[in-house]
């Protein structure tokens, strides 16, 4: 199974920034070490024509540039530099590439991204760009010179922020369909609808759960037929996590990923993935959460692979 990462694109971020840059690194590191079956590719980088499916061009030209209002970088929640600006890019070229690969492998993954708070012309919580609609709109683009067809694309995302700039973005495209599980009353404190917004109380556990997201899985069957799977695998449902305020175990992650990947592969849907959030307490249960899910999906990829023989 492949994926893409783009750490060595490094934030220079003021000391105490809450935000844990290096559980990048530690991811892929931990990948290397125990997990030989999943081929590491350096993420290529995002074209402005790319970019200009998801985002206003002056938006992306202001990121390239370092022209971001002081309030649009608060907004994100980094201070420009070059390496914001270029790992940005990279974060949604590691998406693109991973779906442009799930059509031919079955699964294929972001180290990182998951950058669902971005919108169409700002960023916000630590997102710039939207790596999830920009892979999404390309996809359809590729596939319809392809197909002569509508590609209708599936967005799972199981961060426990709702992913408000995605679902504005897809706000009135019936070709993509928004599901997010998150916390009530956690981050964005205005939330946008999406397609199917499932609010969890704090202190929501792993039977909860994964009862709602069946549920949700469910009604999504219902309302909409996908070709493609773009799935969000944020660890900050994790009980350790600091921004979460849930209280899902290791095991009941695992569980929600394995649900994921098994309810595409039934359905012969190949399927991206990227991290999306992870604040831990203790970093290393983030890495151990998001290593999880990778040999999960590597599993999956092996039954891809089998099935194609």
């Amino acid at each position: 199974m492949q994926a893409f990462y783009a750490d060595h694109f490094v934030l220079p971020l003021p000391e105490g920034h809450r935000f844990p840059m290096q559980k990048y690194r530690l991811l892929r590191g931990r990948l290397v070490a125990e997990l030989p079956e999943v081929v590491l590719c350096e993420a290529p980088r995002a074209t402005d024509g790319e970019l200009a499916l998801a985002h206003d061009p002056a938006y992306v030209e202001a990121v390239q540039t370092g022209s971001l209002s002081p309030a649009a970088q608060r907004e994100i929640g980094f201070p420009w530099s070059e390496a914001m600006a270029e790992r940005s890019r990279r974060s949604v070229g590691a998406t693109v590439a991973a779906s442009r690969l799930a059509f031919s492998d079955g699964i294929a993954a972001n180290l990182a991204g998951g950058t669902h708070h971005a919108g169409v012309a700002q960023g916000g919580g630590f997102c710039v760009f939207n790596d999830l609609a920009v892979a999404a709109r390309l996809m359809q683009a590729e596939w319809f010179r392809r197909a002569r067809r509508a590609l209708q694309v599936l967005v799972i995302d199981l961060d426990v922020h709702q992913g408000n700039g995605t679902a504005a973005i897809f706000r009135d495209d019936p070709t993509v369909f928004t599901l997010s599980l998150h916390g009530e009353k956690n981050f964005p404190f205005r939330k946008v609808p999406g397609d199917l917004d499932v609010d969890l109380p704090d202190g929501c556990s792993d039977d909860a759960y994964l009862q709602a997201l069946e549920l949700a899985l469910q009604e999504v069957e219902h309302r909409f037929d996908p070709g493609f799977v773009l799935y969000l695998a944020g660890a900050d449902p994790h009980e350790g996590d600091r921004l979460g305020r849930l209280k899902l175990s290791h095991d009941g992650l695992e569980a929600r990923d394995r649900r994921v990947f098994s309810w595409a592969f039934e359905r012969g849907l190949p399927l991206a993935f990227a991290m999306g959030g992870g604040y831990g307490h203790d970093l290393q249960t983030t890495v151990q959460a998001q290593f999880n899910t990778y040999r999960v999906a590597a599993q999956f990829h092996a039954r891809w692979q089998n099935r194609r023989r």
